[in-house]
């Protein structure tokens, strides 16, 4: 005790000594009245539960049993009162100065070592994918960085380098933790992984399996050694089996009769995909990590949607704490949830969604969820009219309709300019990303391309399109492009 912080010495002897007292009080059941162990803990137990009926039977077992030991009736009902009296408000008093101290450490560990705070909680739910994704989103508001998997990079747990945590590998969806322990083993062994093939090269594929080499890309886990997270999906089996070739090898312990070159040119073919547009890359992030880690769907949208008056989450808890009621906001939907009311057999809905600041829960009551049921489905992009209530520093979102976001925005900006390095541009290549999103109602493309002495050319695409956050993200993939702006 006399270590701790002064604060917490009041708080720690009230819980020693109400600790102290429970078992002093199985002692008196046991000396005073004949209790067996048994028999006092039973009495210890009715005193939590603060049922009358069982302590009234535990009175008239205390007061026979002490009329055996020769104390009066009239005492021994004196003392049992004691007791009663101590099971009114001892048990919640204890739990209540435990829960304080370690609410206290926590609190403090949170504001000093924010960085190991987290890394340490998501450790502990390494697990479960909500609890992670709730332990992220709270990083962000704390300013706190969360780096994505690297195999180069992050242990199989939850560890913290440079200020920052680093996301576990063993956190990855349907990865075992003791495969991704053997990945570090590898790498702390023989140095950092140099590229993609030197990767399956040295680890177990008994380990590490095609699935997994399928996970870990989707998860972002290879960037460093391969940027192009669909062409890695794509060679998963040729890579696989290439890494069960020279596991065998390895384990017949024959070398390579040509040294290094031919080694080398036995390893597979990639074959030469197009990288996932934004959205498709965090899609496939959403299924092996659980949640959006490395962007959002929306964060194209968010100058649009801020156009049409929509809030994202963390300025409408503010604003819901100052007294604010009525808004619009805009998500990806996570989970629906459908019950039926007890009272009229109607079906409502708790709903949880995703913006780029965070998750939150709507609850749609049964006018709002028969209006925009089909919308409200895991995956799709929406914007919502809420009412929002805060009390206790809590606020709960009510719904009354949902659109798609892409109608949302429709109209939200004349259009978008798309910067292009002439040299590098594949107009073709291009085009395809804009095949079958012809609007007339939607915004205009302009290509501008630098020239020489630092002249610029600019290119109006005929036609309207819609530009929407698929489109814009595919606009941004485009071999060449350098940026896109609204205009």
């Amino acid at each position: 005790i006399d270590t701790l912080h002064p604060s917490l010495e009041p708080v720690l002897r009230e819980t020693y000594g109400i600790i102290v007292y429970q078992e002093q009080v199985m002692q008196i059941a046991q000396i005073l009245a004949g209790y067996s162990l048994g028999e006092a803990d039973l009495l210890r137990r009715a005193m939590g539960k603060k049922k009358k009926d069982e302590m009234e039977q535990q009175r008239a077992r205390f007061v026979s049993g002490a009329a055996e030991k020769g104390v009066s009736a009239e005492r021994a009902g004196s003392i049992f009162d004691l007791v009663d009296k101590f099971a009114g408000y001892g048990f919640n008093k204890s739990h209540a100065a435990a829960y304080a101290l370690i609410s206290y450490q926590t609190a403090w560990l949170k504001a000093n070592a924010p960085v190991e705070f987290f890394a340490a909680s998501m450790s502990l739910d390494i697990s479960n994918t909500d609890k992670l994704a709730a332990f992220y989103q709270d990083a962000k508001r704390f300013g706190v960085k969360v780096r994505p998997p690297d195999v180069n990079r992050s242990e199989a747990d939850f560890d913290v380098a440079d200020g920052e945590v680093l996301y576990a590998l063993g956190g990855v969806r349907n990865l075992g933790l003791g495969a991704m322990e053997h990945v570090v083993e590898v790498r702390r062994a023989g140095g950092p992984f140099r590229d993609l093939f030197d990767f399956v090269e040295r680890v177990d594929p008994k380990q590490v399996n095609k699935r997994a080499l399928e996970t870990l890309a989707r998860a972002g886990a290879f960037d460093t050694l391969h940027p192009n997270r669909a062409q890695v999906v794509a060679a998963a089996d040729a890579l696989a089996a290439y890494g069960q070739s020279m596991a065998a090898e390895r384990a017949s312990s024959q070398g390579s009769l040509f040294g290094g070159d031919q080694a080398e040119a036995a390893r597979p073919r990639i074959h030469k995909v197009e990288p996932w547009n934004p959205i498709q890359r965090l899609d496939e992030e959403l299924a092996a990590v659980g949640f959006y880690l490395s962007g959002h769907p929306l964060d194209d949208l968010v100058e649009a949607l801020r156009r049409r008056r929509s809030d994202l989450l963390a300025d409408v808890l503010i604003k819901a704490e100052a007294g604010h009621e009525a808004f619009r906001m805009a998500g990806v939907v996570r989970r629906k949830q459908e019950r039926a009311s007890q009272s009229s057999g109607e079906k409502f809905a708790f709903v949880t969604l995703s913006d780029p600041t965070g998750e939150y829960e709507v609850l749609f009551p049964p006018e709002a969820l028969r209006k925009c049921r089909d919308l409200l489905e895991p995956g799709r992009a929406v914007a919502i009219k809420v009412r929002a209530k805060a009390r206790d520093g809590e606020v709960r979102f009510f719904g009354d309709d949902a659109e798609p976001v892409e109608k949302a925005v429709e109209n939200a900006t004349a259009g978008v300019r798309v910067h292009i390095a002439p040299r590098n541009a594949e107009i073709e290549a291009l085009k395809r990303r804009l095949e079958g999103v012809t609007n007339p109602r939607g915004g205009e493309i302009v290509l501008v391309a630098g020239l020489d002495g630092g002249r610029e050319v600019e290119l109006k695409l005929p036609g309207r399109f819609t530009l929407d956050g698929a489109v814009r993200g595919a606009l941004k993939t485009s071999p060449g492009v350098v940026f896109v702006e609204d205009l």
